[in-house]
Formats: C-alpha cells, sequence, structure tokens
C-alpha cells in the first residue's frame, strides 16, 4: 500500500433541514451552534475540512466546516467566524434553540491519510473549525503545530487533543504577520503535511512559501480560499 494518500469520496447530496439544540460562545469572535435533528441520519463527514452549504436566503448560501459529527446520535456542530456586514455572521450571532437551517452536502470529502510524521494546519479564524477538529480527531502522539491568525488574546482557543500539539497564535491587533510567524521555524524532520485556509491572498501567499521557497513537495501541501477581502 502506498504512503501519505490523499483519497476522494463522493457523497449523494442530500439538502436536509435542521434545528438549533444549543447556541454557545466560544470566544468574542466564535459562536458555536449545535444541531441534532432525525434529518442527519444519513450525513456524513468522513473529512476535517469538510464543507457544507447553508442557506440563510433564497439568495444567499455559505460553506462552512463540519466542526464536530456525532453519526450515531445524529448532531452536527458548526462553528461561525462572526464579521460584519456578513448574513451568514448576523444570522449566527442571533440564532436561538429552536431556530432551522436548511444545509446541503458535502458533496465530497478529501481524506488525508494518518500516516504522515508532521502536520502544520495554517490559516485565519475562518481555518479553526477544521483545524479544531482535526486536533480533536488526531491520534495519540501524532506530531501537529497550528499558526492561526486571530483578531487578539481573546480569541485564542482551547482544544483538546491526544496529539502532540504545538500552537502558535499570530494577533492582528498586534499587527503581527501570519506569512512571518511561519517562515521562522524549520520544518521538523521527516514527512510532512501543511494544510492552509483562509483569505485568499493570504492562503496565496504562504502557499508561494512552502512550495517556492522551501521546496516542500507540492502534493503534501493542501490550500482552500475560504474568503476574499473586497478589492
Amino acid at each position: 500500500m502506498s504512503k501519505h494518500t490523499i483519497s476522494r469520496v463522493q457523497h449523494e447530496l442530500v439538502r436536509r433541514e435542521i434545528t438549533v439544540s444549543q447556541a454557545e460562545w466560544v470566544t468574542p469572535r466564535m459562536r458555536r451552534l449545535t444541531f441534532q435533528d432525525d434529518s442527519l441520519r444519513g450525513f456524513q463527514s468522513p473529512a476535517f475540512d469538510d464543507h457544507v452549504k447553508l442557506f440563510f436566503t433564497p439568495d444567499c448560501n455559505r460553506d462552512f466546516t463540519p466542526r464536530r459529527f456525532d453519526g450515531e446520535n445524529g448532531i452536527l456542530t458548526l462553528d461561525f467566524a462572526l464579521h460584519p456586514g456578513g448574513v451568514a455572521s448576523e444570522w449566527a450571532e442571533n440564532a436561538a434553540v429552536g431556530d432551522t437551517l436548511q444545509i446541503g452536502g458535502p458533496r465530497g470529502s478529501t481524506v488525508v491519510a494518518e500516516d504522515f510524521d508532521w502536520y502544520w494546519l495554517i490559516g485565519d479564524e475562518t481555518a479553526l473549525p477544521a483545524i479544531g477538529r482535526r486536533l480533536e480527531e488526531a491520534t495519540e502522539g501524532t506530531l501537529f503545530r497550528t499558526f492561526v491568525l486571530v483578531e487578539g488574546l481573546k480569541n485564542r482557543q482551547m482544544i483538546e487533543t491526544r496529539a502532540t500539539w504545538r500552537a502558535n497564535w499570530i494577533f492582528r491587533s498586534e499587527g503581527e504577520s501570519l506569512l512571518d510567524a511561519v517562515r521562522r521555524p524549520p520544518l521538523p524532520a521527516g514527512d510532512g503535511l501543511v494544510w492552509l485556509a483562509g483569505e485568499h491572498g493570504l492562503v496565496r501567499g504562504l502557499r508561494h512559501h512552502f512550495v517556492e521557497e522551501r521546496n516542500h513537495p507540492e502534493e503534501w501541501v493542501r490550500a482552500s480560499s475560504y474568503w476574499r477581502l473586497p478589492e
């Protein structure tokens, strides 16, 4: 069997209506909503960076990462990084138990092998749901390092993990640069997966750094643009 496989799994595309069963604040800018509904039976999410599409109005839908999924009990958790002026952000900030939401997907999952020597997970606030899920699902002793750009100290998250995890928080309010923080430490020995997600320009610069400047194998760098700054 080949090492370090990255495979794509397709799912039947189903649209569901789900109901908020719990709402809480993770940090001042991260709202966590839990949904428990019979309609989630048959829902699948095998990859930590899966995406479901949420429908807020007939003309507005957005992609979000399942933060946690309990298939046995039909419980789905979604984290929302809040920001001014967004329809999804406004809905999540005001959501209460009993509110309903239409979701679709995931259409497919990209499943990454568990046999890398180390993993670096890098991004802004919008990457935190996937990062948090990956850390929670990690096997004991797996080596992880995270670099996450957040607004300030109060936006750090506590995440339980069995992994050997080193966290680096970079604060936008203090003028810190995520790319500069990533550039400083050397890569660990062995084979590693670099996972990048967040704002388009940020992710593009990070990917260039690892592939072009560090010559890290391109197939071991996974990059996803979640949003774009206004032009």
